[in-house]
């Protein structure tokens, strides 16, 4: 017995294991505590940069799918009909269902508009799983304009955001631009932690990652590109089983040889989940996703998540002072991170006390996105394979 205590028992070779997972955790803390540093001054950086006046306003379709009655959805579309854009601007909206709620929100919107130029498509057919996909070449074949520009019905903007995404459309070798954006809550608590996943996580990433040259982001909330592009692409109709079709979108025209612009500015992107369980269905969904197209990029997220380390740390070290510090480090770092990251978004900085909450709940949602491929999107479960490509799951 005395043997299985000693020096070169099994309970040293614990101890030594949980030593050396301490450290390990508490370096991985640190790593991630230089790396949300790194991302709050990158993030202010990147939005003082100027954004780009169009040389010309060219005619605009903007193409819209929507789906049910969201609870900003009114507001949304109504900051895409007020854009201080000269030049000729057709709204394309669609539903796959005659009956869909946000039928009712078009009807307002058109007696609010009355000068806007607005069309709604209702059409049924369906082109493959990706229900998005097939609502936006169900529209396709009435859109006049050779620029076109694709926006999520969750997505609100700035009345500047035509012109910024036209002028950065005409910058030399510009195929595509896309719009990061940030998290605008719907009332209630779960909508304003999921706000602090796109704010505080998902945006100063994208920032991040665009500095130093690992991010090729392109992104459903926008994507502007010229009817010629679109048509070098093959159209649409290649992505209808892409669980990340704008991923798949911006791959398409890189390989075209243009870039895939992202100019200083964000939309806002509603944060409508109303319970825990869909924001953990949303936030797996995204999770796996990202772990689909960029799976290097997904495992080198981990250090996006220094409190956890640091946490960890605290547990398998049994609770040593250097642990709790780096605890301590780690929250003062991420609490600074949502000060800059507001301020460089000029919006007021609330509920700092959330983030760190978050933060425990977003690294579970890492670490289960390894587990499945199953996601649920719009109320429908798919599975998706190493492609990235969506198949529907069969009822059991």
């Amino acid at each position: 017995m005395s043997a299985l205590l000693g020096p070169d028992g099994p309970a040293h070779a614990l101890h030594l294991l949980l030593v050396a997972l301490a450290f390990a955790c508490g370096a991985c803390a640190l790593f991630g505590i230089g790396y949300t540093l790194l991302a709050a001054m990158l993030s202010g950086r990147f939005f003082r940069r100027p954004g780009a006046e169009p040389a010309s306003f060219p005619p605009v379709t903007i193409v819209k799918p929507l789906h049910g009655n969201e609870w900003a959805l009114s507001g949304n579309l109504a900051s895409f009909c007020v854009q201080d854009y000269p030049g000729e601007v057709q709204f394309l909206f669609g539903v796959h269902d005659p009956a869909d709620p946000a039928l009712s929100v078009l009807d307002t919107l058109r007696r609010a508009h009355p000068g806007a130029d607005i069309g709604v498509i209702a059409d049924a057919r369906l082109h493959g799983p990706n229900r998005k996909m097939s609502n936006i070449l169900n529209m396709l074949p009435h859109a006049r304009h050779d620029v076109l520009v694709f926006a999520d019905s969750d997505v609100g903007v700035e009345p500047t955001y035509l012109r910024q995404v036209i002028g950065e459309l005409q910058k030399p070798g510009v195929g595509l631009v896309t719009c990061a954006y940030r998290g605008a809550p719907d009332p209630g608590f779960w909508p304003r932690l999921s706000a602090r996943a796109t704010n505080y996580q998902f945006l100063p990433g994208v920032v991040t990652g665009l500095a130093l040259g690992l991010a090729r982001p392109c992104f459903g909330q926008t994507i502007a590109m010229r009817r010629d592009t679109l048509e070098k692409i093959g159209g649409f109709a290649p992505f209808v089983h892409h669980l990340a079709e704008d991923h798949a979108i911006g791959e398409a025209v890189r390989m075209l040889g243009e870039r895939v612009a992202v100019p200083p500015f964000t939309v806002s992107h509603a944060c409508v989940e109303t319970s825990a369980a869909k924001l953990v269905a949303h936030e797996l969904r995204w999770s796996r996703t990202i772990r689909r197209v960029e799976p290097l990029g997904h495992l080198g997220s981990a250090l996006m998540h220094p409190l956890a380390f640091a946490l960890l740390g605290v547990a398998f070290s049994g609770g040593a002072t250097w642990a709790w510090a780096g605890v301590a480090a780690s929250v003062v770092a991420r609490m600074a991170l949502q000060l800059l990251v507001d301020h460089a978004l000029e919006q007021r900085s609330r509920d700092l006390w959330l983030l760190p909450a978050w933060d425990v709940v977003a690294f579970a949602i890492f670490v289960a996105s390894f587990f499945s491929s199953r996601v649920i999107w719009r109320g429908f479960s798919f599975n998706v394979d190493g492609d990235g490509m969506l198949s529907p799951v069969q009822d059991e």
